[in-house]
């Protein structure tokens, strides 16, 4: 998992940039406009497949050769694409099983993008190809910091194609050995489903095993197994290019930009053939700090705390939305110290000039149609730029220290959602925020890993929505608490095995034992019934006893051994157990809770953990003050941001450089934060 960064003198800035779009007279403009914006680094080739390879048999490189001579003649740092985003219109005209087959079994024609099967051998051949051919002509090129593999993996649908049939029959048989442990694996002794030979298996699909669409499935484990199975298969793609292009350049680091929390692909699986990490940040839905934090934790966790990439951010709008509003002042320098605090070493851009047709054609762009540099996206870029040239190198390599873990897990994730009888509306992303954003209120620094990850070095682990448990998961987290730390799960944990079949014990399964607990029954009520939950402890702690209302998914609990802290207040199991604490002879302890608290009750519980810690941050009363902290070689360098609309008053900490102006800053002098506002202090 070690990661192998690009090196760099300083905090990367620039973007994709595309100028086979425009005539050269364009690029030169372009090119004096990324000058007066600090820009010095370009990501070129993502979608040029077409006009690379215009047929099978012939390479024209004249168009890139002339693009990539331009970026080294402006000593730009390029970042070179193998041009695989998008396959080119004579590739699924000639062969065209390389369009995907959907999950209605419609066999697609040519159009969009991430249109490929890839279990195609057609497009696996001619793609590494590609790869490989680029690598050979551009290897050694000045300034070449990074190979960009593909594009944003993943696309609706999966494909269903006889050769994914095929290919996932492979990976079957790989996987499981024989027919007999797959037909324990997937319960085909349920409605007469025993396979005799793995010819017999076929993708879950409308024409096989689901109802109502891709979450309805009759046998969650030949589904999740798809899910698995098509994960590894883009994977595929990725690795034969990467080996493509390492024949002939092992030294330049190799990335694909990934999506932060994207379902499609497990990127945890994807994580040890990256040589850095990276994403594309562009965020949506309730409080978006909170949730760009934990895309920003996630990416980091996948090469172990190393520092990642923002691949893609828009300076301005988006384009694919129902409504797509620009970002206010501010929010663009905000957002993007938020991914340098929280372990980022480039910021870039989709994209630096604005595409003149298509559907990005008003996508926000550092340029816009017009190639203006008065407007006041283009002002906010270029003073940005400039902030990061002026800072340097301060952070390049710091990692985030972090004494509290949070556990994602794809699998889980995928298997709760295609199993019935629990909760459609209980999600797992939103679950997982919930508790992350209790985290992130209270300025604690966060590292959110695997399930496999070491946790010898946290204090507090939260587990939310641990559906499935694997491998010796249970015992690693019965360890933490036996050392004194806290681990803390949720309704719906340590249901089922790495098969997605239930265990043969009550709930909460093979954590039952470190929480003190058993789940007698589970109920489950339509979004907007709430029962209120009392939280207390009986002994003095941490804030007031307060009432939550809880929803969705109500867990009524048995306590063996653990104490309860929190009661529900209505229906027929008014009084019974909803939240238990159980304290171990080593000091630990143990949180279950058994239903979706909101939010003022999820914070609760969340700071009797931290305050058992020390781990409570300075700022955690104040309102959307974000707090994160990178350290390198010992030295540690404090951002401070104020996502709130409204200026913040707050003392110093601690006491250091402010290394955006320079100011001294002395521990417990007042800082006044306007809204959008940075510090990013380097501490005494």
């Amino acid at each position: 998992m070690t990661a192998r960064l690009p090196r760099t003198e300083k905090i990367l800035y620039g973007g994709d940039y595309n100028p086979e779009q425009w005539p050269r007279d364009v690029w030169e403009e372009d090119y004096a406009a990324f000058g007066a914006a600090s820009i010095e680094t370009v990501t070129l080739g993502v979608f040029a497949w077409s006009h690379l390879q215009p047929d099978e048999d012939t390479y024209d490189f004249s168009r890139l050769d002339a693009i990539v001579a331009r970026a080294v003649e402006a000593d730009a740092r390029i970042v070179l694409a193998t041009a695989t985003g998008a396959m080119p219109p004579w590739l699924a005209h000639r062969h065209p099983e390389v369009a995907r087959t959907d999950f209605e079994g419609r066999r697609h024609v040519y159009g969009g993008r991430h249109n490929h099967c890839p279990s195609s051998p057609v497009f696996q051949r001619l793609s590494a190809a590609l790869a490989g051919r680029i690598a050979e002509r551009y290897v050694g090129t000045p300034g070449l910091v990074a190979w960009h593999v593909g594009n944003e993996y993943g696309g609706a649908p999966p494909c269903y194609c006889e050769s994914c049939a095929a290919a996932f029959r492979v990976w079957l048989q790989e996987r499981y050995g024989t027919l007999g442990r797959l037909n324990e694996a997937w319960s085909t002794m349920f409605w007469s489903h025993l396979y005799t030979d793995f010819e017999q298996i076929v993708p879950p699909s409308a024409l096989s095993e689901h109802w109502r669409g891709p979450n309805h499935t009759a046998f969650q484990g030949i589904t999740l197994d798809y899910m698995r199975f098509f994960s590894d298969a883009l994977l595929r793609n990725y690795v034969d290019e990467k080996a493509a292009i390492q024949a002939v350049d092992p030294g330049t680091p190799v990335t694909t930009n990934f999506m932060g929390m994207f379902r499609g692909l497990d990127y945890h699986r994807w994580a040890e053939h990256l040589d850095f990490a990276s994403w594309d940040n562009y965020p949506r839905g309730e409080h978006a700090p909170s949730r760009m934090a934990l895309a920003h934790d996630l990416t980091r966790g996948l090469k172990d705390g190393a520092p990642f990439w923002v691949m893609e951010q828009t300076p301005s709008t988006t384009a694919n939305r129902d409504a797509n509003p620009v970002k206010r002042p501010g929010v663009l320098r905000l957002w993007s110290w938020q991914s340098v605090a929280h372990g980022a070493d480039a910021v870039l851009y989709f994209q630096l000039r604005q595409s003149q047709g298509a559907s990005e054609k008003y996508h926000g762009a550092v340029l816009d149609h017009a190639g203006r540099t008065d407007t006041r996206t283009f002002r906010e870029v270029a003073a940005l730029g400039k902030e990061l040239e002026d800072f340097g190198d301060a952070t390049l390599g710091a990692r985030t220290p972090a004494r509290v873990a949070v556990l994602w897990d794809w699998d889980s994730w995928w298997a709760a959602e295609i199993t019935d009888g629990v909760h459609r509306r209980l999600t797992y992303v939103e679950h997982a925020l919930r508790w992350y954003r209790a985290l992130w209120d209270a300025n604690v620094g966060v590292d959110v890993v695997p399930v496999t990850a070491d946790l010898t070095r946290y204090d507090v682990v939260l587990a939310p929505l641990l559906h499935m448990l694997k491998g010796d998961v249970a015992e690693r987290l019965a360890a933490v608490v036996e050392r004194g730390g806290s681990v803390l799960a949720t309704c719906w944990s340590g249901r089922v095995d790495e098969d997605d079949n239930a265990f043969l014990m009550d709930p909460p399964g093979p954590l039952a034992a470190l929480m003190g607990v058993r789940v007698e029954e589970t109920d489950s009520l339509d979004p907007g019934t709430v029962n209120p939950v009392t939280l207390g402890l009986s002994e003095p702690g941490p804030g007031e006893a307060i009432v939550s209302d809880a929803e969705l998914v109500f867990d009524v609990l048995v306590p063996e051994g653990a104490d309860v802290v929190g009661t529900y207040g209505a229906d027929f199991y008014a009084g019974r157990a909803a939240v238990t604490r159980h304290r171990h002879d080593g000091g630990g302890e143990a949180w279950y809770v058994g239903t979706v608290l909101d939010r003022p009750g999820t914070a609760w519980v969340v700071r009797q953990l931290l305050e058992r810690h020390g781990l409570l941050g300075p700022y955690a009363d104040v309102p959307d003050l974000e707090l994160a902290v990178r350290e390198r070689e010992g030295r540690r360098t404090v951002f401070l941001l104020n996502h709130a609309a409204e200026a913040v008053e707050v003392p110093a900490h601690v006491g250091g450089t402010d290394l955006l102006t320079g100011r001294r800053i002395d521990q417990g002098e007042t800082l006044r934060l306007e809204p959008t506002d940075v510090v990013v202090l380097r501490e005494d």
